[in-house]
């Protein structure tokens, strides 16, 4: 079908289940690439749809996603009575629970609630099969858990939509993005396929993170190569995994998004 510019109301039929906030280029009959930015443990869609018009990428729709599930107000420290206001903090876990090695919240808590309404209902259903896109016109963007749940959903695609109505081919389609992004988040591995003689992702990934990064050692590095064709890494001089914060640590994001963009 041909390709149309998603329309406001496109989204609607997603609420409750999954809130979007839409950021269009200045002139939105221009957009050539869609972005889909999922923020991090605890956060809420609106300071990354602020990201997102900061960066101001030419011919891309911004799409800034909330979190499937509100965290408990016990969680963060707030008072009962914070229980009866809408909540302002969200993850993308199917549970909560803590590791028994750190006694942390758990990194890889299982996705299938995010990927089925991510990857299902706004991917599949919305912008594909309703506007007309396809999987690599769609750039990811994550933050911690949010990095985490891009580089999952950039695994999981490799194994295709199953069609059935189909003249040749293996009945597969849709198996790479035109990049994903994961600040400080690590890939889990309850978003690799189990498959034994599955094929690397062809998504090209850029993960970044601190020098003392916690989430994004070795190990983790030695899977993302292990499951992906095209990794890239960028290593900050700051010891953390916080957002970008100067000019040098954007500075590798951007030439990825350019890059991608162009179609390179």
């Amino acid at each position: 079908m041909p390709t149309r510019i998603p329309k406001p109301e496109d989204f609607t039929q997603l609420s409750p289940s999954l809130e979007t906030s839409l950021i269009f280029p200045e002139i939105p009959e221009t957009t050539t690439t869609i972005l889909i930015i999922f923020h991090g443990l605890g956060d809420s869609e609106a300071p990354f749809a602020s990201f997102a018009k900061n960066l101001n990428l030419p011919g891309v729709l911004a799409i800034s996603v909330r979190g499937v599930s509100p965290l408990p107000p016990a969680l963060l420290g707030l008072p009962d009575s914070e229980a009866a206001r809408p909540s302002r903090h969200f993850h993308w876990g199917d549970d909560l629970t803590l590791s028994p090695s750190t006694g942390d919240l758990d990194p890889d808590p299982g996705f299938s609630k995010a990927e089925r309404l991510v990857l299902g209902k706004l991917i599949r259903e919305t912008l594909i099969e309703k506007c007309g896109w396809e999987t690599n016109d769609i750039l990811l963007f994550g933050f911690g858990q949010g990095g985490s749940l891009a580089l999952g959903l950039a695994s999981r695609i490799r194994q295709g939509e199953k069609v059935v109505d189909i003249t040749e081919g293996d009945g597969s389609t849709g198996t790479a993005f035109k990049g994903a992004v994961s600040i400080g988040g690590p890939l889990p591995s309850s978003m690799i396929p189990t498959i034994s003689a599955r094929e690397k992702s062809r998504t090209p990934i850029l993960v970044c993170h601190g020098r003392s990064s916690e989430s994004l050692g070795e190990d983790a590095m030695d899977v993302l190569k292990e499951e992906f064709i095209d990794v890239r890494e960028t290593k900050w001089k700051k010891s953390d995994d916080t957002m970008p914060e100067s000019k040098d640590e954007i500075l590798p994001i951007m030439q990825f998004f350019a890059e991608r963009l162009r179609g390179w």
